[in-house]
């Protein structure tokens, strides 16, 4: 059975989902069980909430014990669907669009820190808005990375941390 990761109104769904999630990637989001005919439709695509959701799950468990400079990891609320009086709320405390999704502030290879620009693993394109972001922030001397899906991230954040075995499984 896949666990739907839609909806949570808990933040503790753990290793489970984590798990799950995972798994269904390696799958390539084929159905759960392949030899149960009597599941007709294909797996979703995660959406990129639910990829950023992983992604921010993994970093917590991982900066637990292996990985502590991921304590420094944060979202950048800039996008989702809001109505008029609270985007001029957030445009007045500046809120700009095309800014990437998440930031680690952890120097490394030269780089003040990374940008991440999360997508799914399916159907998503990078903005006019998020193209000039990520040109203005290299030019700042930044890293700045597209990432299609959780996966992708984890693999990124090991390679810019200079993770040589890539950590990726929760436990």
């Amino acid at each position: 059975m896949v666990v739907k990761m839609k909806n949570r109104t808990n933040s503790s769904w753990l290793e489970a989902d984590a798990a799950d999630y995972l798994a269904r990637a390696a799958r390539g989001w084929r159905d759960a069980n392949p030899g149960d005919r009597s599941c007709k439709k294909k797996a979703s695509v995660p959406s990129e909430h639910e990829e950023q959701a992983v992604l921010i799950y993994w970093a917590s468990v991982m900066a637990k014990n292996q990985i502590p400079e991921l304590k420094l990891l944060f979202a950048i609320p800039n996008g989702g669907l809001r109505d008029k009086v609270v985007a001029a709320k957030l445009q007045a405390e500046g809120v700009k669009p095309g800014v990437p999704d998440l930031m680690l502030p952890v120097a490394r290879h030269g780089f003040h820190g990374l940008y991440i620009e999360m997508k799914r693993i399916s159907g998503g394109r990078v903005s006019d808005e998020q193209k000039f972001w990520h040109a203005a922030l290299i030019g700042q001397g930044y890293c700045v990375v597209v990432c299609e899906g959780a996966v992708e991230a984890m693999a990124a954040i090991n390679n810019y941390l200079g993770i040589k075995k890539a950590i990726m499984g929760v436990k």
